[in-house]
């Protein structure tokens, strides 16, 4: 269960991390079917040239990288072992605590994949908040990074913005794919107080949809893997005709009442 101090750095800065969440040999386990379907590109997947790149400099960086595999999509039906870690209590019961619903509902439209960063240049993404992309009624939503291996800044940790899940922007501080600008004065106060979320095998992220995150590009030597989920209460319904409606969700097992888990 989350303890009173996690719960209220999830409130204050819209982030927690839980350490060695999940066991070395699970993470093994991933890792060969995350490494295969790399290697191979099982489908489906998404290109490091199927990004939209925020500026030239960085498209033309990946010239020649056209059949370097960016995303594994639907990661939750590639190995069963995702379901199990997803509805075994600890990782349910936090984000049951979390959200504050009974029900945890994963929409399989969003997230729902292992990001991959190829080795010597993995991709960088830019500042952005989740739901900026997604229709949803309220912001009760969280998503879950996994750590398949070491996250650190040279492999492209995530970076994240301490309490900026509570700040209300006004639409000139994204720009016209809404990455959050680094060209706007008004927002370099809160880019600056950004911090590295470093991560070890098995390490657990859990991130409010309305934190601004980001990853720098993956300049060691090794792949870096990462399974990213999303969730929403019960009452939490995507607009209907939106893409949060169109792929389908998956409501995670019932456990104990929620009031048992303080």
């Amino acid at each position: 269960m989350l303890t009173n101090d996690e719960r209220d750095d999830f409130t204050q800065n819209g982030y927690i991390i839980v350490r060695k969440a999940i066991a070395e040999d699970r993470i093994a386990r991933l890792n060969d079917v995350v490494m295969h379907g790399w290697r191979h590109a099982v489908a489906p997947v998404e290109f490091e040239t199927d990004v939209a790149l925020p500026d030239i400099d960085q498209r033309d960086s990946l010239a020649g990288r056209d059949s370097v595999v960016r995303r594994l999509r639907n990661a939750f039906v590639r190995d069963p072992l995702f379901y199990e870690l997803l509805t075994e209590a600890p990782i349910h019961d936090r984000l049951r605590q979390l959200l504050k619903t009974e029900h945890v509902v994963m929409p399989l439209g969003h997230h729902n994949c292992v990001m991959t960063k190829a080795p010597d240049g993995g991709s960088e993404t830019q500042w952005h908040q989740d739901f900026r992309y997604w229709n949803f009624a309220t912001t009760n939503l969280v998503s879950l990074w996994m750590a398949l291996g070491k996250e650190e800044p040279n492999n492209g940790c995530l970076r994240v913005i301490p309490g900026s899940h509570h700040e209300r922007f006004k639409a000139s501080q994204f720009d016209s794919r809404s990455f959050f600008r680094k060209d706007a004065p008004e927002n370099q106060v809160l880019i600056e107080s950004a911090v590295d979320v470093r991560l070890d095998p098995g390490d657990v992220l859990f991130f409010h949809c309305l934190t601004l995150h980001s990853a720098g590009p993956n300049v060691s030597a090794d792949p870096k893997f990462s399974a990213v989920f999303t969730f929403r209460d019960q009452l939490n319904a995507p607009t209907p005709g939106s893409r949060s409606a169109h792929c389908g969700e998956f409501v995670l097992p019932s456990g104990e009442p929620l009031e048992s888990l303080g």
